[in-house]
């Protein structure tokens, strides 16, 4: 073992929230910070060091989410988007969705939000808010297994 590159890392856990003797680190795109969780048995509310996707990697994760420019395929239909973003979405998701999936919901938010984009841009009638927002609703009741990512985050926001 290289000292510089190994670092054996002990945090005192507690029950008391946000009490513990060491800070977060960063390995292998995970972030392993203090965090609260929720106990099986009893329910109980404590704080304990769990890993979840770092903002490095979420970060990384939307520029190349904006590098797409999905929006601005609009020759494109709604069937060859999904074949397109399908598996880079689902390696994302079945990697850093592994624990604490919550922690990405704002990266799937985000690209449902660039959808949305590219839907008004392809078709005049859904312009206005109201009606795209009647056309999301019957997409996701109608093919909710269209996108990969729906299966977590159907939702979007403006």
């Amino acid at each position: 073992m290289h000292p510089d590159k190994t670092k054996i890392v002990y945090c005192k856990d507690s029950n008391r929230r946000r009490d513990f003797d060491c800070t977060s680190f960063t390995f292998l795109g995970y972030e392993f910070r203090p965090r609260e969780s929720r106990s099986g048995k009893s329910g109980s509310i404590f704080t304990s060091f769990q890993p979840a996707i770092s903002e490095v990697a979420l970060k990384d994760k939307s520029q190349r989410i904006r590098r797409w420019r999905i929006h601005a395929c609009t020759t494109n239909n709604l069937e060859d988007l999904a074949e397109w973003i399908n598996p880079v979405v689902r390696g994302w998701m079945n990697y850093y969705g592994r624990f604490n999936r919550w922690e990405m919901y704002s990266l799937l938010r985000s690209i449902n939000t660039y959808l949305m984009r590219w839907a008004r841009k392809k078709f005049k009638r859904l312009r206005a808010y109201k009606r795209v927002k009647a056309w999301w609703k019957r997409l996701v009741e109608r093919q909710p297994e269209m996108f990969v990512h729906w299966a977590w985050m159907r939702a979007f926001t403006f």
